[in-house]
């Protein structure tokens, strides 16, 4: 028995420009893949991906009826886009670089019958696409999706089929946000009581006020290898794993495991058990410079990202004002203040990673603070974004009343725990134009473009985590790369994709 194929116009994202022709395409088991130099990756993702489902071996012939081929003649799609032809005897794929092939496999995955996509063999299946000519390439060169581990940790098998689902709607960049005030997730050779200390915290805040606890302890770090393997794993799915160590606030964690770090270093800190935004940060003397670039060294040793994520906002000035450090320091560069102390810091931090190759990013609370190095991630305001691209920064928008996932879906009571605070709809989340209202056509190219938050304080488990983003990442994924789009229109693609996410086992929103 064959299921209906489900019509073409249900892709997410949707593709710049497509066409249907009669008849299908049927891939079986003597169906051969013909792999142009340097497309093999794009070959054995497709059989990846297929395999489970299908059980077909697309064995690799010189006379196979499926291409994949890299052609130069296609630079004008730029580096992710691709040209897909699907007739009733042959299918090509071509791209002018192989992330552009990866995400022509995705698109191709979403044409075939949705059982395709399950992770157990599926018998009676007619595995076939309709006859299709695509032409498709994104609009913005940033769609992305970040997760806390540090609040709470999720095993390295959770990270690959976050990847594999990012991919699959073609967000390209998995910022992977690993320490904060509540746990620091990733070993450092030099320094390594910051898993061994830091990564263990003795009891979580169940709610906002620091006055309930769930009297467990949380743990959970990963190895070099998990997170080499991570890195490795995305960028066979055409996502760029973009790392986020936090500075100068946001490190009660890596205090509590180096106390010497911060601007009291007799003190003895515990790993921060509760929410919100801890008053320790780090001292400004010539030890914690050491400190962040050794960390980052190794960064960047395991990360090949152009982007580092280096945090920066929400750093309490308390201990700076009355550090005799802090004030020595702002006295011998001419600062003004410790705001101002703030700034200089980012700047050493951010002229550290330039030396050596990467573009460094931050978090923006104002429209003011991030040195001009920085690709700045505007959270707070969409008028933030707009005051770092009119200066000439590079920016990410990430405002929180459309990309926070850890945010309710909606008002209902049957809503799980999550921050208190503003709604963000799925329509809120399809809603949002990355680029800012106002915005030349000089700032608009600035804008890199946008990406979901997933702060993990209510959110420990993997179900939670899917019933979180799915389906507003789809949303955002169909922003993203497709720009501007009809709310029908993408309603209607999403009644079709959700048996696709049903397929993969994904817990979603309903």
């Amino acid at each position: 028995m064959s299921p209906h194929p489900l019509p073409t116009t249900a892709l997410v994202p949707r593709p710049a420009r497509i066409r249907t022709r009669p008849g299908r395409f049927t891939f079986d088991t003597g169906t051969r893949l013909r792999v142009g130099e340097g497309a093999e990756p794009a070959a054995r993702l497709l059989r990846t991906l297929l395999s489970p489902a299908t059980g077909l071996p697309l064995a690799p012939a010189a006379d196979g009826t499926v291409a994949l081929a890299l052609d130069p003649a296609l630079s004008g799609l730029g580096g992710e886009g691709y040209g897909l032809s699907v007739g009733p005897r042959s299918v090509l794929l071509r791209a002018a670089r192989l992330g552009g092939l990866l995400h022509g496999v995705q698109t191709l995955r979403q044409l075939l019958p949705v059982p395709a996509l399950a992770r157990r063999p599926q018998a009676g299946v007619d595995w076939s696409v309709p006859c299709t000519e695509i032409t498709d390439a994104p609009r913005h060169p940033w769609r992305g999706a970040m997760l806390d581990v540090a609040r709470h940790f999720q095993p390295a098998a959770y990270l690959h089929r976050y990847v594999d689902l990012l991919a699959l709607h073609k967000i390209n960049v998995f910022h992977l946000h690993l320490t904060d005030d509540q746990g620091w997730r990733m070993p450092v050779a030099a320094y390594p009581k910051l898993t061994e200390i830091g990564g263990h915290r003795a009891r979580s805040a169940t709610d906002a006020t620091g006055d309930h606890y769930d009297g467990t302890a949380h743990s959970g770090s990963y190895t070099r290898a998990e997170l080499t393997a991570l890195v490795e794993y995305a960028s066979a799915r055409g996502v760029t794993v973009v790392p986020e160590i936090e500075m100068p606030g946001h490190v009660r964690a890596a205090l509590a495991a180096y106390p010497r770090l911060g601007n009291d270093p007799g003190r003895t800190l515990d790993v921060w058990t509760r929410w919100g935004v801890c008053d320790t940060v780090l001292g400004v003397h010539e030890d914690v410079f050491h400190f962040c670039r050794t960390v980052l060294d190794e960064v960047m040793d395991v990360f090949p990202s152009p982007y580092i994520h280096v945090g920066g906002d929400e750093c309490p000035l308390t201990e700076w004002e009355r550090s005799p450090e802090a004030t020595a320091r702002m006295r011998d560069e001419g600062l003004d203040g410790p705001a101002a102390l703030h700034g200089w810091f980012l700047d050493r931090v951010g002229r550290f990673l330039g030396s050596n190759g990467r573009r460094p990013v931050g978090w923006a609370e104002t429209g003011t603070e991030l040195p001009e190095d920085f690709v700045v991630m505007a959270w707070r305001d969409p008028l933030h974004a707009l005051a770092a691209a009119d200066r000439g920064q590079d920016v990410i928008n990430a405002h929180y009343r459309a990309t926070y996932l850890d945010y309710p879906q909606s008002t209902a009571p049957h809503e799980p725990r999550t921050q208190a605070g503003a709604v963000v709809s799925l329509r809120d989340v399809h809603d949002n134009d990355p680029i800012p209202a106002g915005a030349s056509p000089d700032s608009a190219a600035h804008v890199l473009g946008t990406q979901t938050q997933l702060w993990t304080e209510y959110a420990a488990s993997p179900d939670r985590l899917d019933y979180l983003t799915f389906p507003r990442l789809c949303a955002l994924a169909d922003r993203g790369w497709s720009g501007p789009t009809e709310w029908e229109d993408f309603c209607s693609r999403l009644r079709h994709h959700t048996t696709r996410l049903d397929a993969l086992e994904v817990r979603r929103h309903p």
